[in-house]
């Protein structure tokens, strides 16, 4: 530049914004918070008219602790739901909600009775109670905080709580319903129980882990049977519960499984078979067992097969039949019965069946008659009188075994009945709150049967539960994925009768009373009196369920019809998943703001949540209302460290929503699960995160450069879209793809395809491409035509990508909206998508523009090559030579094509590309020969041409010239 050339800086349209590069969405979140709060977002969209209501129903947290990564991960795919919803034009409701009874509550409070050596039996139930639900209020409170500060919008002034008066009364209401058409009854039959808790399990409060335990092989003497080859013979069973070896009652056999007759003709010192000895073992099994046996080749002998009408005919003595000290407890036969789940797969091709600890062993006890045993009481420990074993438990208070399996095992040598033994590792069920084990016990409980026909006359789907749940999975509901359909139909389709009752203190009780020395199966065992019913409803709806508990409740709710010497009340607790699987009725069905027909659009959970909510929600609302209780089911998958580990607090690879918020902000960590395929598992650590902050920078340099670029942009600027040049009607063709592309991929809850879209429209289509080539027109244009209409599109990209990201990115997209539109009652949250013009879609120019930019990536790379040889600094320098095809060239000379390739000049040329040209590596019908630009340095654009100096303004080319006036 000359010293008397002007300093043309300032003559430049240059970008003007406040709008920072770096977030601090540490700091700046909660500001925002604050104000919606103030503004009263959520409520303001609620009073918007004429909108289909659309309702998600959470799935309630449970109230005691913080919160982990699954929880922002489920609370923010609930919070993207709702936000796209009402975004597209419904009305969106969202009610949080909390679990808050149940025995993780209580066993914290007994917890803190056993730190200060209170005993909890001593202590007044309702005292007890009271504090369960003072500590499930403050959890409420520092959960509620947590879950905000992640962005997550919904009526948290008034959520929906289990333990809030209307609900327990619900609750109670729904559970008078199974006992009033029938359903209810009481049975007893082998449960999931938790010996350290002292109560039954549901599946869904169940977690499998490896733990060691003894695999026994064991001998049931043939007392009968047909034929002299059976003289000495015993049939082998196998089993990784030797304490449930007292409780036997009977062998199943597969009838359509190959047996053997197998004689010991010789055998090592240390072994606990005998020669002669003969057993009767299941042909794929038998070397197995008799190697286990240390019985090596030769020294067994198969005798013979042993058909399926034999082995019906075989009858054995029970192991400890005769032992020392049996004191005549186990001097019966044990039959052999067929059984279906019988394989020869592992063990012996033989199930020692007790029906008390068994789902088959209940089943088929129940078929032939076999007597229940009730040898193992509440703790695991075998009943006091119990001969030989009285005291030992299976469990210790503390979870760890305890002596019943040993006592069991040393008895069954000494008598001569144990074959062999291996310490093994399985995979058992365990409680996930005390992660000790559990058993199957048989316990006298509570049982809503699932295949009762109930005559309620809601039979539009079926007769009984199981009916009415199989049909509203295959015809009311749709599930994403489609995999959550098989899982929960297989679980429903095979799931035996619900266990209603737990044996604990804190939740919703069991509202029933039971006529005293009557038998459960007596028409007039449970009491059924709506009257009674009223009076129970009406204490809960005012003094919640406490009511129960207070002294002289039985004879309250009897009243004068019915003698309270007569009844016994249940003190029974429904289980917490019958509580959560009410709530449709007391949140979509009671409140206001809750559903129009008092079902959900919407559930969504975790995996996981096929055998808890989604399953106990199902079969509750069968029951009482012959349906599903939503139309549609969404499932996310669980959180794993970076190297795909599950993560955990010893292994110290968690992942703490606080912490990531702390350090990033909430949109970083709600931009990640937007980036995720949360039907999966996903995963989550510090690279995935910068990672994601680096996405999130590069979106936020797209945005702040559409800021400045729009500074006093009005609507005399706004020009028609017939008048825009093409690559403004190529971009509004984009965007009108792209409009279709976020309201489908919302609509389906495809989060991370509607993210994936606009992320790279925003960082390839516009940052690399568009606003490359329009900053030129932007900065140094005049007022002209070309200039208006870039500006006209930024504005319609500006709310488009606002309202597209404002689900998503909650936080950012505000600052993106107040940036030009301040305002006391302003928030990006407040509007919809904006309806995209059916006229912009023009395939045929979205066509030519393929090749366009085709063409232009050959150029920028030979170009780039340059540029690292230091040839050229910027590619302003250059006019390089194009060669291809005709059709092309004509198609390159209609758009200004060394503007699009920010060249100062460029040749369009049809004849063959010379060998040294650059051709791109998918590309090879397109040459690129660089050439430097001719003429001086326009010292306003920088291009380089022929014509700068030429004008009144010094050094600068014609266009700016005119721009200067």
């Amino acid at each position: 530049m000359c010293a008397d050339t002007p300093d043309y800086k300032d003559t430049l349209n240059l970008p003007q914004t406040d709008f920072p590069m770096r977030a601090g969405l540490p700091k700046r979140e909660p500001d925002w918070l604050a104000r919606w709060e103030k503004i009263g977002i959520y409520d303001r969209l609620r009073e918007k008219d004429g909108r289909d209501s659309f309702t998600l129903h959470d799935g309630p947290p449970y109230a005691n602790g913080h919160l982990h990564i699954g929880h922002a991960l489920n609370k923010i795919l609930k919070d993207m739901v709702v936000r796209s919803q009402q975004m597209m034009g419904k009305d969106a409701r969202y009610i949080p909600g909390w679990d808050c009874h149940g025995l993780p509550i209580e066993w914290k409070i007994e917890e803190k009775y056993r730190q200060k050596g209170r005993d909890k039996d001593a202590v007044p139930v309702v005292e007890f109670r009271q504090e369960c639900r003072e500590f499930a209020e403050g959890w409420v409170d520092i959960q509620r905080d947590e879950f905000k500060r992640l962005g997550i919008t919904g009526n948290w002034s008034d959520p929906y709580l289990t333990m809030a008066f209307h609900a327990e009364r619900v609750i109670a209401e729904e559970f008078q319903k199974f006992l009033m058409n029938g359903t209810l009854y009481q049975g007893s039959k082998p449960v999931m129980w938790s010996p350290v808790e002292k109560t039954a399990l549901a599946e869904a409060e169940v977690e499998y882990h490896d733990r060691q335990t003894d695999a026994i092989w064991v001998k049931f003497p043939v007392v009968r049977g047909k034929g002299p080859d059976f003289e000495r013979a015993q049939v082998v069973i196998w089993t990784t519960t030797p304490w449930t070896i007292p409780q036997n009652r009977a062998i199943c056999f597969g009838p359509e499984i190959s047996y053997g007759l197998y004689e010991v003709i010789g055998r090592p010192e240390e072994c606990w078979a005998t020669i002669g000895d003969r057993y009767v073992l299941a042909d794929a099994l038998a070397e197995d067992v008799l190697s286990s046996a240390r019985l090596e080749d030769g020294m067994y002998r198969r005798l013979g097969d042993v058909s399926a009408e034999e082995l019906s005919a075989l009858v054995c003595a029970h192991p400890l039949r005769g032992a020392d000290g049996a004191e005549g407890e186990w001097d019966f036969d044990v039959p052999l019965l067929p059984g279906d789940h019988v394989t020869d797969d592992a063990g012996t091709g033989f199930v020692h069946t007790a029906p008390s600890h068994g789902d088959d062993d209940y089943a088929i006890g129940i078929k032939h008659g076999l007597p229940m045993t009730y040898n193992i009481l509440d703790d695991s420990s075998f009943r006091a009188d119990l001969p030989l074993f009285g005291g030992e438990a299976v469990l210790k208070p503390n979870g760890k075994p305890g002596g019943a399996n040993k006592a069991v095992m040393a008895k069954l040598v000494d008598v001569g009945e144990l074959l062999a033994r291996k310490r093994i590792t399985i995979s058992d069920a365990h409680s996930w709150r005390s992660k000790a084990p559990v058993i199957r016990l048989n316990r006298p409980q509570w049982f809503a049967a699932v295949d009762k026909e109930i005559g309620d006359g809601l039979d539009t789907y079926g007769k009984t539960i199981r009916e009415r749940a199989l049909t509203s999975i295959d015809k009311l509901v749709t599930w994403t994925p489609q995999t959550g359909r098989n899982r929960l139909y297989s679980m429903i389709e095979a799931r035996p009768d619900w266990v209603l009752s737990r044996q604990r203190a804190w939740g919703v009780p069991m509202t029933c009373f039971i006529k005293k020395d009557t038998k459960p199966d007596a028409p007039d065992f449970l009491l059924r009196d709506p009257a009674v019913n009223q009076r129970i409803l009406e204490a809960f709806e005012s003094e919640g369920a406490d009511a129960w508990y207070k002294n002289g409740a039985k004879e309250r709710f009897l009243g004068n019809d019915h003698n309270p010497d007569e009844y016994e009340q249940v003190f029974d607790i429904l289980d917490v998943w019958f509580d959560s699987g009410s709530t449709h009725a007391f949140v979509l069905r009671d409140r206001p703001d809750g559903s129009d027909d008092g079902l959900a659009d919407l559930y969504l959970e975790g995996t996981d949540q096929h055998r808890g909510w989604f399953h106990s929600s199902m079969l509750q609302s069968c029951g009482t209302q012959g349906r599903a209780p939503y139309r549609a089911v969404l499932t996310h998958g669980f959180t794993l460290d970076e190297k795909g580990m599950k993560m955990s607090k010893s292994i110290g690879n968690t992942i703490v929503p606080d912490e990531v918020v702390k350090q990033y902000g909430a949109d970083i960590l709600r931009l990640w699960v937007a980036q995720t395929d949360y039907t999966a598992d996903q995963r989550i650590g510090p690279e995935i995160l910068k990672g994601t902050a680096d996405s999130y920078r590069r979106l936020r340099n797209t945005m702040r450069f559409m800021l400045g670029s729009l500074a006093q942009f009005s609507e005399s600027d706004r020009t028609a879209a017939e008048d825009m040049p093409e690559l403004e009607r190529w971009v509004l063709h984009r965007l009108s793809e792209l409009d279709q592309i976020v309201r489908d991929g919302y609509a389906t809850y495809d989060f991370q395809g509607v993210f994936q879209a606009v992320f790279t429209f925003a960082t390839v289509d516009l940052s690399a491409f568009y606003f490359d080539i329009r900053k030129d027109a932007l900065y140094c244009d005049g007022d002209t035509a070309r200039r208006r209409a870039a500006r006209t599109v930024l504005d319609l990209i500006y709310h488009r990508l606002t309202t597209w990201l404002a689900p998503v990115l909650v936080f950012t997209m505000e600052e993106v909206w107040l940036e030009r539109f301040p305002g006391d009652d302003s928030s990006v949250h407040l509007v919809d998508i904006p309806e995209t013009p059916a006229a912009w879609r023009d395939d045929a120019l979205a066509e030519k523009w393929g090749t366009v930019r085709r063409v232009r990536r050959v150029v920028t790379g030979a170009l780039e090559v340059e540029r690292r040889e230091k040839v050229i600094g910027s590619s302003l320098e250059a006019a390089p030579i194009v060669h291809t095809d005709a059709a092309t060239v004509d198609i390159l000379k209609t758009v200004a094509f060394e503007d699009m390739c920010i060249t100062s000049g460029l040749h369009l040329s049809t004849d063959p590309a010379p060998d040294t040209a650059f051709r791109g590596e998918d590309s090879s019908d397109i040459g690129v020969v660089f050439a430097k630009a001719e003429g001086d340095k326009c010292q306003r654009c920088w291009k380089i041409l022929p014509d700068v100096g030429k004008h009144s303004h010094p050094d600068v080319c014609s266009r700016c010239d005119d721009a200067l006036g």
